[in-house]
């Protein structure tokens, strides 16, 4: 995940999971909270506890959660300062799919995804 992207102050990751609302869902917990950056940007931290193994697993799972991220990325309304905590083990979350999967729905349930406005908005309207 590119440096703009991440959320690289110990403040800033301790106020998204202090102040921040919480979605989970397995071994994923996604707080968020609006930030004030301008232009409106998400900024993302990835946290893994000792409880979801030794190191080589713990940064696997990183790396699968972050890059399930990157690919959601685009598709999220932008203003948002999003940590995903990870609580489980790799054995939970053996893949980018899976988490992709986890991460889709837990955004989707917070409403980050942005609106499709032209597609909502006239549904029986087609473009020539």
């Amino acid at each position: 995940m590119e440096r703009s992207l991440r959320l690289r102050r110990g403040g800033d990751v301790r106020a998204a999971r202090s102040r921040g609302r919480a979605i989970a869902d397995g071994p994923l917990v996604v707080r968020f909270m609006p930030n004030a950056s301008a232009p409106p940007a998400n900024r993302y931290g990835v946290i893994a506890g000792r409880k979801s193994g030794k190191a080589v697993q713990r940064n696997r799972l990183k790396r699968i959660t972050r890059e399930a991220l990157r690919a959601l990325h685009p598709e999220l309304r932008p203003g948002f300062d999003l940590v995903v905590i990870i609580r489980g083990t790799v054995d939970e979350l053996p893949g980018s799919h899976e988490a992709h999967a986890l991460l889709t729905r837990m955004l989707r349930r917070a409403k980050l995804f942005q609106e499709q406005a032209t597609a909502s908005a006239n549904p029986g309207h087609a473009e020539s």
